[in-house]
């Protein structure tokens, strides 16, 4: 504090020779030959030293102004910036040095008493994270944290019998994030959790599933165009209880076979009955369903195709 007093102090001494200088200006001054030749960068580092602290005065003023108006422009220029120097300083001795907003600590702008303009300051450390695009491609349960993720990909357990991934969570466009968490809110209203098996899936990895299962039906031939999952506003996913237990459905995941499509005529009313739960569920959120799988849905709102963001390296 006692630095910012003593530069403030400094500052306006340096500003006010320089106005003092400045009486050269006038017609027939004895010495206005020696005080016009005043080094040029001695005035620019007096410029640079105001507009540091105060650049409010110089913006109201004009830094043209003031190194070639008048003499009593550039005194007001000099008065007005010791003002606000030595206000400021004032009002942090007043604050006792406890740490807040503005170059004053406390917590108030600034201002030029005859400019009205706000001094400047450093912005407020908010703490506060930027809302993502709608298409960012963002972790799901750094939103959705209570939601179940089981990201078959990630381990042996599918259908390749390969892990297939090199990440272990779920990542959606924030957009689909917002729906799904909509359809999580909803699932809970009936004593049930969304579990997540699969979410974006790189390219890449659409063509390792490709070879092991070049079947259209179940696997999005990569040669011909995209899985929706590579765009990622796709989700695989079932309902659980609450506590995560499992509950009956018409079959596992990738189960390849008729018994996987939405007719539920070939399965058991209490897994049809959470299917369709399941189904409107999603509907009501703004996805879509693939009739060949009852565990696949897509969100109304489509995107291109995306590479994996940084985050997931």
């Amino acid at each position: 504090m006692k630095d910012l007093l003593h530069a403030s102090a400094a500052l306006c001494a340096l500003s006010m020779v320089l106005c003092a200088g400045c009486a050269a200006d006038k017609p027939g001054s004895e010495s206005g030959a020696e005080k016009t030749g005043m080094e040029s960068s001695v005035r620019q580092e007096i410029l640079h030293g105001m507009a540091a602290y105060a650049p409010s005065v110089l913006e109201a003023a004009g830094e043209e102004s003031f190194l070639s108006g008048t003499t009593e422009d550039k005194a007001d220029v000099g008065a007005e910036v010791c003002h606000v120097l030595l206000s400021g300083s004032a009002a942090e001795e007043d604050a006792g040095g406890q740490d807040a907003e503005g170059p004053a600590g406390t917590g108030t702008v600034l201002t030029s008493p005859e400019s009205g303009h706000p001094a400047r300051q450093d912005p407020p450390d908010t703490g506060t994270v930027q809302t993502p695009e709608a298409a960012d491609i963002v972790r799901i349960r750094d939103y959705i944290p209570d939601i179940q993720v089981d990201l078959k990909y990630a381990t042996d357990d599918n259908f390749t019998g390969q892990v297939i991934y090199d990440f272990s969570d779920a990542w959606l466009r924030y957009g689909t994030v917002l729906k799904l968490e909509a359809a999580q809110k909803a699932a809970r209203e009936h004593g049930m959790t969304l579990l997540c098996w699969d979410a974006f899936r790189p390219v890449s990895a659409q063509f390792r599933l490709w070879e092991a299962y070049p079947d259209s039906t179940y696997v999005a031939n990569p040669n011909t165009g995209y899985s929706s999952h590579s765009r990622g506003n796709t989700v695989d996913i079932t309902i659980v209880s609450s506590d995560g237990t499992a509950i009956e459905m018409p079959t596992g995941f990738d189960d390849f076979s008729s018994l996987a499509d939405r007719d539920y005529s070939d399965c058991s009313q209490t897994a049809a009955g959470h299917a369709r739960l399941l189904e409107q569920i999603m509907e009501e959120a703004g996805f879509k369903p693939y009739f060949g799988e009852w565990w696949h849905f897509s969100d109304t709102e489509t995107y291109p195709v995306a590479a994996a963001p940084l985050e997931m390296e």
